[in-house]
C-alpha cells in the first residue's frame, strides 16, 4: 500500500554538520539525485537510510517524515484516501516530482514520493557502522493499541515486545521496522539501535568526539544504554543485546 521506504527524511538547518555526525557513528554516504532544490545528503548503515534535509520552512514543519517510493503515485490516491488519509501536504502534476504528505494518529510525518531520490549504495560499503545493530524508527504514541491497529491497515504486522528494554509494538514490513512507544517512555521520534557492549561502542564514539547523553527514558535508568543526540536534534538510541 504505501511502497518501499526510502528513507528516514530528517529537516537540518546545516546538512554538513549533520552529515559529520552520522560519518562519525560509520554510516556510510549515498550519491543522490536532484529530485530536491534544497541541499539534501543520505547516510546508511546498510539497513536503514537517512535522508538529511536542509529545507527551513517547509510546508509540514521540522518533523522528521517516514518517506516511501510509490510508482505511478498519482493511480493510488484514491486508495490511500478510502482509508482515512488526509493529505496535508500535495506536489502532484505531470511535470513536477510528485510527493504527498500526511500525519498518523500520533502525528508522525509519512511521505510518498513517485521514484527515488538517490543511488542504492553496496551493502558491503554500507554495513560498516561500528556502534550497533538497526532495529527500529522508534515513534512515541498516546495510544500504541490504535497506532498499531492504523500501521496495521498499510500492511505492517504489529508485534507485542514486552519482554524488551521499553516494552512496544513492533510494527515490521519487509522494508523497515516500526517501533511504537508510550509517550510517557518515548516523547520524541528517534532511531534505536543494539550493541553486544554498549560501553565499548560508547568509548569508541566518543573517541570520536561524540558525547553521550544522561538523560535517558525513565525504564532504562538500569540498563547500560546510552543515547546520543545528532546536530539537527534526532535520538540515536543504543541498548544491550539482550533484556534479560
Amino acid at each position: 500500500m504505501l511502497g518501499r521506504f526510502l528513507e528516514w527524511s530528517i529537516e537540518t538547518p546545516d546538512v554538513q554538520a549533520s552529515l559529520d555526525f552520522y560519518r562519525k557513528l560509520g554510516f556510510a554516504e549515498a550519491e543522490v539525485g536532484e529530485a530536491w532544490p534544497h541541499p539534501y545528503a543520505v547516510v546508511t548503515d546498510g539497513r536503514i537510510c537517512l535522508g538529511l534535509h536542509q529545507t527551513p520552512g517547509s510546508s509540514y514543519g521540522p518533523a522528521p517524515l517516514l518517506t516511501f517510493v510509490r510508482p505511478d503515485l498519482l493511480k493510488h490516491l484514491e486508495s490511500l484516501e478510502r482509508l482515512g488519509v488526509v493529505f496535508e501536504f500535495r506536489h502532484l502534476g505531470n511535470d513536477v516530482f510528485n510527493e504527498v504528505v500526511w500525519r498518523d494518529p500520533s502525528g508522525h510525518c509519512i511521505r510518498l514520493v513517485e521514484a527515488r531520490t538517490y543511488s542504492p549504495i553496496e551493502r558491503a560499503q554500507a554495513s560498516r557502522a561500528p556502534f550497533g545493530y538497526f532495529l527500529e524508527i522508534a515513534l512515541p504514541s498516546s495510544s500504541v493499541e490504535s497506532s498499531k491497529s492504523y500501521w496495521e491497515a498499510f500492511g505492517f504486522v504489529g508485534m507485542e515486545e514486552e519482554d524488551a528494554w521499553l516494552p512496544h509494538v513492533c510494527c515490521t514490513s519487509d522494508t523497515i521496522d516500526i517501533g511504537l512507544y508510550d509517550s510517557r517512555d518515548v516523547r520524541l521520534p528517534g532511531l534505536l539501535f543494539e550493541a553486544e557492549d554498549v560501553g565499548a561502542s560508547v568509548m569508541r564514539l566518543e573517541g570520536a568526539g561524540l558525547a553521550s547523553s544522561a538523560h535517558l527514558p525513565k525504564p532504562l535508568a538500569l540498563a547500560k544504554a546510552a543515547l546520543f543526540t545528532a546536530p539537527e536534534g534526532t535520538q540515536v538510541l543504543l541498548l544491550p543485546n539482550s533484556a534479560g
